[in-house]
Parts: C-alpha cells; structure tokens; sequence
C-alpha cells in the first residue's frame, strides 16, 4: 500500500510532520527503498525529499550509514529555543495588530489541541502542540518565518523525545490559550511576555529531564571529585604497609 505524494516537497513535509508528531524517534534510518515503496514514487524522488531535510537541518546522510533523523544534543537544544525565542519575541514585538480572521484559526487550532489532549491522542497533540507556533506565524503573514520556525520546533521536539522533557501537555495548551485571547484584546505587550514564559517553561522541562535522566546518577558518580577534596584521606595508614 502506498501513501498519496505528489512531489518531493510533500514528501519531505510528511516526514516533518511524523517527527513533529512523535512517530519518527531520533536516530531513525530512513531508507530510500522503503520510502519509495510506502510514497509510490522513486528512489530518485525519496532522495530529493531527504536532501531538503538535510538543508533544514533535521536529517542527517552519511555515504556509508545511510539517511537518519538527527539526534540532538544539549546544546541542539538549547540552541534552537535560543533561536526560537529570538523569532518569536520579536515577531510579537514588531508585530501589527492581528486580523480577526486570524484569531478564529489561532482558537481553532487551541481547541483542536484541547480535543486531542481529552481524547488522549498523543501523536495528533504533540504535532498541534508545536504546530501552533508555526500558525501564529502565517497568521502574522510571516511565510519566511513560518518556515523556519517549523524546523526549529521540530529540532526541538525531537530532544523532547531523547531526553523525555516533562513539560506537561496540559500545561503548553493552557499557556497557547492564554497567549491567544491576549492577541485577541489587542495587547502585543502581554502576549509577547506570555510567550517568553511559555518558552522558558518548555525549556525548563527539558533542562529538569536532562539532570535527571536515566544517565544521571551514573554522571554524578563519574564526576570529577572536588578541587577541595583531601587525597591525603586515602593515603596507606603507616601500620598497615607492611601488610
């Protein structure tokens, strides 16, 4: 069975699409003949599609592995909200009054989320979750930026799913809402701070999973001992060398 795709591009938007939703867990290989298989097109077209992934950052080829989604690292991460918050802030702050058209698709898309967080679709609230940010910008009529902010969410998704951020759904919905009706009384200011609150608070997530991740306790141990620490407390008692 294969999966309708027309070109290159909506193939390469499918695959954001399952990373954004959490179906595609970093580190996956993407195989070209698989890919081909599933879309109905050829190997040629999959390797077009993957190639932009590559140019956005969010895939990663090597001539002898193959194509994988790419895992980032701390740093990715913190990176990207960095960069994130640069985009969005300043989008909110430069930002002309929005239309009413847009705030209509702005509290559809929240009640969307609310209805996929009641019905427990995690893959269907994970894709809103993020893909909220990327509306708010096409509906400041900001495409460019829209772009780029939907690879920076997805970057940034795929470390949620690394290092398990616990960042609670509920808590992100209810903080889009917020963010929304201030739009929708006209008050830039406010929902410019509700937004860096809001990013601050995902990050937060993600810096509290990062220190107590699986790897955690084995960090601690093979931590540098202190610069204060007294090696002489190990040293051989003087009656006990001679054993």
């Amino acid at each position: 069975m294969t999966i309708a795709a027309k070109s290159s591009t909506q193939i390469a938007e499918r695959i954001t699409e399952a990373m954004l939703a959490r179906k595609l867990a970093p580190g996956t290989r993407l195989g070209e003949q698989q890919l081909a298989e599933l879309f109905g097109v050829s190997r040629t077209q999959i390797r077009e599609a993957l190639t932009r992934l590559v140019t956005r950052g969010i895939v990663t080829v090597s001539a002898r592995r193959g194509w994988y989604v790419i895992e980032p690292t701390p740093e990715d991460a913190r990176a990207a909200f960095e960069a994130r918050r640069v985009l969005e802030l300043g989008l909110l702050r430069h930002a002309r009054p929005i239309s009413a058209e847009a705030i209509r698709a702005l509290r559809l898309h929240v009640e969307r989320e609310q209805a996929a967080l009641e019905g427990d679709d995690i893959a269907s609230r994970s894709f809103l979750l993020g893909d909220f940010h990327v509306c708010l910008c096409e509906s400041f009529g900001n495409s460019l930026l829209a772009d780029t902010l939907r690879d920076l969410t997805t970057r940034t998704t795929l470390t949620a799913m690394q290092y398990q951020s616990s960042h609670h759904a509920r808590q992100s919905c209810a903080e889009h809402v917020g963010i929304v009706a201030a739009l929708e009384n006209g008050d830039l200011e406010q929902a410019e701070q509700l937004m860096h609150s809001h990013l601050c608070n995902v990050e937060a997530g993600l810096e509290e999973s990062l220190r107590n991740g699986p790897l955690s306790p084995l960090q601690q141990a093979l931590a540098p001992l202190n610069d204060h620490f007294d090696k002489q407390s190990f040293a051989i008692p003087p009656q006990l060398k001679e054993f």
